[in-house]
């Protein structure tokens, strides 16, 4: 393995497609290293893929459900004996549900996977972190999030109606925003600086798949969307780009943009917090 010439080390999450893929390519070609979870294999047909694992530059943690928690503490134990350093985390998986659900746990699957379970991520590799010389954290966020009219922690964890992409995905994606701002002066004391980015309109759907979007969305993003590369380089923009130095913050297409809702900021970190404390037994 050599790896000695790859001096940065990235962790993406819901690296087999999309977005997480193309910002798992983005970075290698930049000369990182990649941790990534996914949740099927990476494509075995694709010659820089093959080479990165060849090499040790492209290191794999497959998990079925990052909304599950006991898959998502295995592989979270797996990451933490084999990356004692990350210098970025890019928590980036998600996805939208095409009817409501729920997660092993009792709770929303968009809020789980996209709001809570990113936060455990956090916590869970924050020595990792800190032994990185970045030190950043970037959450995929979506531009949804401001058709969310009301929040409250009791409409994210059990919603009482159901719509696609700009009912519980778009709250899920807010209260993550939300919880990113709270967290950053706590964060910053240890030297980590954590931005939510939003990577716009990208054509990310996948043959076979069951989509939670509305018809329009789905014939709209087939006939007008970018690529998953547009995402991935607002992604990688998010992290090293123009505000690398600043917390707290989210991104919308590269500039600074205020959230909605922010009166709530505090009680969704506390949700976060209690969940992990109380639900995520310790072996730490």
């Amino acid at each position: 393995m050599n790896t000695n010439e790859r001096e940065n080390i990235a962790l993406v999450t819901g690296a087999n497609a999309g977005i997480g893929l193309a910002l798992t390519k983005k970075l290698l070609a930049s000369q990182w290293q990649v941790a990534a979870v996914i949740r099927s294999g990476l494509p075995d047909d694709d010659p820089d893929i093959r080479e990165a694992v060849r090499n040790g530059w492209l290191r794999t943690y497959q998990t079925s459900d990052l909304a599950d928690f006991a898959g998502l503490r295995r592989v979270l134990e797996e990451i933490k004996v084999k990356e004692r350093r990350l210098d970025v985390l890019f928590n980036n998986a998600g996805g939208s549900f095409p009817e409501l659900s729920y997660s092993a746990q009792g709770r929303e699957k968009h809020y789980e996977l996209m709001t809570v379970a990113p936060y455990i991520i956090l916590m869970e590799l924050m020595e990792s972190l800190k032994n990185g010389r970045l030190k950043t954290v970037i959450n995929t966020s979506s531009s949804a999030l401001k058709y969310t009219k009301a929040l409250s922690i009791e409409m994210l964890e059990r919603p009482k109606t159901f719509r696609k992409l700009l009912g519980p995905y778009a709250a899920s994606k807010l209260a993550l925003s939300l919880w990113t701002q709270a967290a950053a002066p706590q964060l910053l004391k240890d030297g980590i600086r954590i931005r939510s980015v939003d990577p716009g309109g990208n054509n990310t759907l996948r043959k076979g798949k069951r989509s939670g979007l509305p018809v329009v969305v789905k014939a709209l993003m087939k006939l007008f969307f970018s690529p998953p590369t547009q995402g991935a380089d607002r992604l990688y923009e998010g992290a090293l780009g123009e505000h690398r130095t600043k917390t707290g913050i989210y991104l919308q297409k590269g500039r600074i943009t205020e959230l909605k809702h922010q009166d709530q900021a505090r009680s969704v970190l506390d949700r976060m917090h209690a969940i992990y404390e109380r639900e995520f037994p310790a072996r730490r």
